[in-house]
């Protein structure tokens, strides 16, 4: 078979790398249109249950994974000057640029060609003729999407909030977060480490906040100068990096999250995958193993259905768009539980805390904070109130995606 592959992110990547094991003889081209190595994102993170599902794809990559990731089982919160401690389950971080480095090595190796600084416009591009599968891995902005808009029906709907992509020299030992309260409202932040040397922070805010605080219209290093201050006892001292110190050859941007959905994940011979399908809001940080999980659901409908490629590209969006309700519903009520924040900051830190593990259950929204924090510490020691729980929280999820 020959495959095309447009877009060099870790789905698309990991994709070429499964097909190039069940059949070396797949002729398979990838392309991105950035330079290698040049990527903006700072850190991912995920969880142990995808390196088992990366394991079983392969195990070659999945273990150079592993050893470039750094990993936390405690969630820290400051509020206001309160420091809580949660301890969880463990988590992992690894460099945006470190993945997709052991990814494109991986592939080269099996005998992908990779090439990079090489954009591809549309379906009608040169690239494109003669494949008889073309893999859409370009991102949320994918122009081949786009370029058939009516056939994927893309619908596309923008969070409330604010928010930026940042770096730290600070090393994070935890997934820490800090909230702090503005005479213009509330805004925090969420890190965590990634290598031994730097860490990811996402800073967030309601609009009023935004524009209250001047970062609407302050230059990158003042928009700095004013996050290390407010979120000093979370740094440490250390420096928040900006997308030009990055090396992204831009500046810092605050945006407001785009949660993508699509009717149908192919079109053709054309297959969407990742962020070209769909997206989840950050706060869940879901995105890389959706996409990883999306290139193991695509390989493995087409070693099942090798002889008939429309039938297996349709079984693979039957497939995901299930697989991925949960995942998306958690993520909805995870971005509503930060837009409704002050709700939720009454509380006492650690149970404001206790909550904010809770952010993505369908019932939180619908009971007050105190009475809901209540119920579920009871139902960790009553069956029937678990029980109701399970019962309701589904029923309540329908009806809200339903509205």
């Amino acid at each position: 078979m020959k495959i095309t592959i447009v877009g060099g992110g870790p789905g698309g990547l990991y994709f070429s790398i499964l097909m190039k094991r069940q059949d070396p003889s797949h002729d398979i081209t990838l392309y991105e249109r950035n330079p290698a190595g040049s990527t903006y994102g700072w850190g991912v993170t995920y969880w142990a249950g995808l390196l088992d599902k990366l394991r079983a794809g392969d195990p070659v990559s999945a273990e150079a994974i592993a050893a470039a990731s750094v990993t936390w089982t405690d969630g820290v919160a400051i509020v206001r000057d309160e420091r809580t401690v949660h301890r969880g389950d463990a988590g992992f971080g690894i460099g945006r640029r470190k993945m997709l480095n052991l990814l494109a090595d991986r592939a080269r190796e099996l005998g992908v060609r990779v090439e990079y600084e090489h954009a591809v416009s549309g379906p009608d591009a040169a690239e494109l003729a003669g494949a008889d599968l073309v893999v859409a891995a370009d991102g949320v902005n994918s122009a081949l999407r786009e370029a058939h808009a009516d056939r994927f029906g893309a619908q596309v709907t923008s969070g409330r909030n604010r928010y930026v992509w940042l770096g730290t020299t600070k090393v994070f030992d935890s997934f820490s977060f800090a909230f702090k309260e503005t005479e213009h409202g509330w805004i925090w932040c969420y890190a965590y480490g990634f290598s031994g040397e730097q860490s990811t922070c996402v800073v967030e805010c309601a609009p009023d906040t935004w524009t209250g605080l001047g970062l609407d219209r302050t230059n990158e290093d003042d928009s700095l100068r004013l996050l290390e201050k407010l979120f000093a006892d979370l740094l440490d001292g250390e420096p928040l990096i900006g997308r030009e110190q990055h090396g992204g050859g831009a500046p810092a941007q605050w945006l407001n999250f785009r949660t993508l959905t699509t009717r149908t994940w192919h079109h053709g011979n054309t297959a969407l995958l990742g962020d070209a399908a769909h997206t989840t809001h950050y706060s869940i940080g879901a995105g890389t193993t959706l996409a990883l999980e999306d290139a193991l659901a695509l390989a493995e409908a087409l070693r099942a259905g090798s002889d008939d490629l429309p039938a297996a590209l349709d079984a693979y969006g039957r497939r995901r768009r299930a697989e991925l309700v949960s995942a998306q519903s958690a993520a909805r009520y995870s971005a509503q539980w930060y837009e409704n924040l002050p709700r939720y900051m009454r509380l006492e830190p650690a149970r404001m805390f206790a909550l904010l593990g809770q952010r993505h259950s369908p019932l939180l929204p619908h009971i007050p904070p105190q009475l809901y924090y209540r119920l579920d510490h009871a139902a960790g020691r009553l069956e029937s109130l678990r029980r109701l729980k399970r019962w309701l929280g589904p029923r309540l999820a329908r009806a809200a995606h339903k509205g």
